[in-house]
């Protein structure tokens, strides 16, 4: 396969077809470095050499009813996190003072729920206000499941965009979650783009899917074309149904981060969760795909200090972004 072909493909605006999409998934180690030069071009052509930081703050934990498998937080899970209601508005505050320290372009809020109740998207809007008047950062919110009405006032409220991850595909979904479904969550990333907002959504790998499903999932982003695109790697916590899965190897994030990219040209694509522990010494190699990650954390898991990351980043010869360049900026 030649890889440059296909980084031509990605640039003219072509989609990957179903076989080009799978010999990325399966191209050999002593062609990575193949795979992540053709790769840098196309994000190099969207996105240049812009990195954008994130950061989450966990504003309500443990508490969720679903019994998403892959989460420390489900009903379902026996890990030992913290567990506490939401959080205070100082708290909130504080969250997004710590975000803006470490030159984050977004701040993103995140509870766990099925879905944020009227009386949480209450108390939520009014902080986003006190945020968004006391520190100059974006907002992006993960509530769970909303309706369009909540996600308007979100907006009205000054949230950029809405969270809410497809996770796999559409297929091996029902493997990982019961109590809700894809369509689901399709339905209210509708309902968040109708009422203004700007998506982020995306994946989880590693959760036992096969190929076929990564490529799935792949092009349903591709179809939805959100702004953003966070790529996590599953954190196999003990104490969660998916405790088992160790499956993953440097190289398979990388070629899956290579596959997002090709698929995805233009979009902000986030390497997330698990970039630690699964690419451990090659995790520079991930912003040859990625413009983008999170620092300091990840809910209930630790991860990398701003701090180191700022300098990963300055090593590679990348600058941090840490505002939009226009209003319509998706890399």
């Amino acid at each position: 396969m030649n890889f440059q072909t296909l980084a031509d493909k990605a640039i003219a605006g072509d989609v990957l077809s179903q076989e080009e999409c799978l010999a990325v998934l399966r191209s050999s180690d002593s062609q990575i470095l193949d795979l992540l030069s053709a790769t840098y071009r196309v994000r190099e052509q969207f996105c240049g050499k812009r990195v954008h930081l994130h950061m989450l703050i966990n504003a309500k934990s443990g508490l969720c009813p679903e019994d998403c498998h892959y989460c420390s937080q489900s009903r379902i899970s026996s890990a030992e996190i913290e567990r506490y209601p939401m959080v205070s508005m100082e708290k909130l505050l504080e969250g997004a003072r710590k975000a803006k320290e470490a030159h984050c372009r977004r701040y993103c809020i995140v509870i766990s729920t099925r879905g944020a109740t009227k009386g949480e998207i209450h108390f939520l809007t009014k902080a986003i206000r006190r945020v968004k008047e006391e520190v100059d950062i974006a907002i992006c919110c993960s509530l769970g499941l909303l309706s369009e009405e909540k996600a308007r006032a979100l907006y009205e409220a000054g949230v950029e965009q809405l969270n809410h991850n497809l996770n796999t595909s559409e297929r091996y979904y029902p493997e990982i979650c019961t109590t809700h479904t894809y369509q689901d969550r399709i339905d209210t990333l509708q309902a968040a783009r109708s009422a203004g907002l700007k998506l982020c959504t995306g994946a989880i790998f590693g959760q036992g899917e096969n190929e076929q499903d990564i490529v799935d999932v792949a092009l349903a982003l591709r179809e939805l074309e959100p702004q953003s695109i966070p790529v996590n790697f599953l954190l196999p916590i003990e104490g969660t149904p998916f405790a088992h899965h160790h499956d993953l190897q440097p190289y398979d994030c990388l070629r899956i981060l290579c596959l997002m990219r090709l698929v995805n040209p233009k979009q902000e694509l986030r390497v997330s969760a698990g970039r630690e522990a699964h690419l451990r010494s090659l995790q520079p190699l991930a912003l040859y795909a990625a413009n983008s990650v999170f620092v300091s954390g990840y809910l209930t898991e630790p991860g990398q200090d701003y701090q180191e990351t700022w300098q990963m980043i300055k090593d590679l010869g990348f600058e941090i972004e840490e505002h939009a360049e226009n209003a319509e900026a998706v890399c």
